[in-house]
């Protein structure tokens, strides 16, 4: 389950500092300044008195929840409250009360993080010249391959060797790493922890502009280049989904995606015919934790926006039944469902068949449904349900599990599909849509009905086991990193072992051909584990590992050829501190001669870190 990063809530009843409390514990977030008492009571008091009647999470209501507010920047809340869509609403309040809404919301201090001058230069991008993306959204393509040329990577097995890091730059206060760039010509685009999208300078750090979304914005960017110019679409952690002008940096449009009040956005964009495709989770994974909490009535969605516009073309729902009283809880009230089946990650476009293609999560409670733990088909025009694949029945489970009373009385082993599906096409000319599950699973379905073609287990699977991130094909053999975190596989079946590494599978077949084990950690506590995507060049798979370790592997044998240990102390190009962490998460990004590389993961014990590392090679 790709997990909401980031969630600051106080909830104004019974229990909610301690529900506040378990949410930062479950995210790991390591938080900046907190302001002080009088600032949060004047919050907590403008929050009761003029927002809470909208904001508190009634389901019939549209307005984010407080706790969807509550994974916004303080900054981001303030300029709604000042300029944005709620200054007709907040009219009456003083300066003051609407700077103390926005820090209590938020639970961090108010203030600009402003980034020296020497941290930024002139953006330029060539006039009038086609093909200027060349590394776009979460795959590369729109069959989110992970796969990228000789002629793209200009990395080869010859001069993997020579790789030498050549800049760091830090995110201001971020912990966590989750969204990889795109390359426009010379240039990187890539956001942030807390909303800051940058246009980065690839040979020198160096900042060319700077923007701000409301939200956390991870996964990938997806930029697009055409007639009317370069643009590049995200979508922040409370679904707002941008459009930028990659040129000038300025927001050419916004708009709110998901409906329901707790509605999340944690995987990537995908463009396509003038279409953005958006996929929709939701934080009752975590609300649940609130025993108070009605749970739960969200489902899992595909939303269709208009490229231009941002227009709403058409909304896909996961779960199609209405929400219904399904049960009593242990505290007598009620349960609410069918809910969940989430769509974490992000979609994946099928130009010939007409069809985009999403991996859901699990069921957060009773009954459950049939497209929970599911891939499904989606007609790109229409957002109908073309064909739907469930790999895993009855799985209901949230974060109240075990023993809350919002967790199910039939506990799930949360095994989602919470990585991009493949579409590629094996040595021999058939096409397969290829795609790992959190089971340990990798399933390869024929993509005009969804039927199994071959399934191979190459790990135990868990809530933070099996295929977590992604996988990546060149063609012949799928590349599958396998979490298998000792700290949360599936226990329950003592026959499969977990085998956390990097395995290769033989495309046409499903056979292994072969496997590197995470090589042991290096200092303790840690985990050794390949849980982020990998990227796969001619000859050569890079990935990430737990322990910080970021290595290529050869894609014949699987033997590691170049190892670069992130963890440590960074001097960065945009004089920020910088710490390398944990690799999880999004891919590298290989292009032109360099690897970009994020590292840092500050959750569920992972290491936290702040970094983008740039390596080139050496001449």
């Amino acid at each position: 389950m790709q997990i909401v990063r980031r969630f600051s809530v106080v909830v104004a009843r019974p229990g909610g500092r301690l529900l506040a409390v378990l949410l930062l514990m479950y995210t790991g977030l390591v938080q900046g300044q907190s302001p002080d008492s009088l600032t949060v009571k004047l919050g907590r008091q403008v929050f009761a008195t003029s927002c809470a009647a909208c904001h508190q999470g009634n389901a019939t209501i549209k307005a984010p929840s407080q706790a969807v507010l509550g994974i916004m920047t303080p900054r981001a809340i303030l300029a709604a409250l000042e300029t944005g869509k709620m200054r007709t609403q907040a009219g009456n309040l003083t300066a003051d009360e609407r700077k103390a809404v926005a820090q209590w919301l938020t639970g961090r201090v108010l203030k600009e993080n402003a980034l020296p001058s020497t941290a930024f230069t002139v953006f330029t991008l060539p006039k009038n010249r086609n093909g200027l993306v060349t590394y776009s959204g979460w795959g590369g393509d729109l069959a989110g391959t992970g796969f990228r040329t000789e002629q793209q990577a200009g990395i080869t097995p010859a001069n993997v060797g020579k790789l030498r890091l050549k800049w760091a730059f830090a995110f201001p206060e971020a912990t966590q790493m989750r969204c990889k760039p795109a390359v426009v010509g010379d240039w990187l685009v890539v956001g942030s922890q807390f909303g800051e999208v940058f246009a980065i300078q690839k040979q020198s750090g160096k900042i060319g502009w700077q923007f701000q979304a409301d939200g956390p914005v991870r996964g990938a960017i997806s930029v697009v280049q055409d007639q009317r110019g370069i643009r590049a679409y995200f979508a922040d952690n409370v679904t707002n989904v941008y459009a930028l002008d990659v040129r000038t940096g300025k927001l050419l449009w916004k708009q709110r995606a998901g409906a329901h009040p707790q509605a999340s956005n944690t995987g990537s964009v995908v463009v396509h015919e003038n279409r953005v495709f958006v996929p929709i989770s939701s934080i009752e994974v975590a609300m649940a934790l609130d025993p108070n909490y009605p749970c739960c009535s969200s489902s899992g969605e595909l939303v269709a926006l208009d490229a231009t516009s941002g227009q709403l073309l058409w909304r896909h729902r996961v779960i199609a039944e209405k929400v219904r009283e399904s049960g009593k809880k242990k505290n007598g009230q009620p349960f609410l469902g069918p809910s969940g089946a989430p769509v974490w990650c992000s979609p994946t476009v099928d130009v010939k068949r007409g069809l985009v293609y999403i991996g859901t999560g699990e069921n957060y409670s009773n009954p459950f449904s049939a497209g929970s733990d599911a891939i499904q088909a989606v007609d790109l025009k229409t957002g109908r349900l073309v064909w739907s694949f469930q790999a895993t029945s009855a799985d209901t489970w949230n974060l109240a599990c075990p023993g809350n009373p919002n967790c199910p009385d039939t506990v799930g082993p949360d095994h989602d599909f919470g990585m991009a599906p493949i579409l590629v096409k094996d040595v021999r000319g058939t096409e397969r849509l290829v795609v790992g599950q959190k089971s340990g699973v990798v399933h390869a379905l024929n993509p005009d009905t969804g039927k199994p073609l071959w399934q191979t287990r190459v790990g135990k699977g868990g809530m933070l086991g099996g295929i977590h991130w992604g996988m990546a094909t060149d063609g012949k053999l799928v590349y599958a990193a396998n979490a298998d975190n000792i700290w949360a596989i599936d226990r329950r079946d003592s026959t499969r072992q977990a085998a956390p590494g990097l395995h290769a599978l033989d495309l046409a077949t499903g056979a292994v051909v072969w496997t590197t084990p995470a090589p042991p950690c290096e200092r303790q506590p840690c985990v050794s584990a390949n849980s982020a995507a990998p990227t796969v060049v001619p000859g050569l798979v890079f990935g990430g590992t737990l322990d910080g370790h970021i290595r290529a592997y050869e894609t014949a044998t699987g033997r590691i050829v170049w190892d670069y240990n992130t963890i440590r102390d960074y001097q960065t190009v945009n004089g920020i501190p910088g710490k390398g962490g944990s690799l999880d998460g999004p891919s590298p990004v290989v292009s032109d001669g360099m690897l970009f590389v994020n590292s840092g993961y500050g959750m569920f014990s992972e290491m936290p870190g702040n970094v983008l590392l740039a390596f080139g090679v050496e001449d």
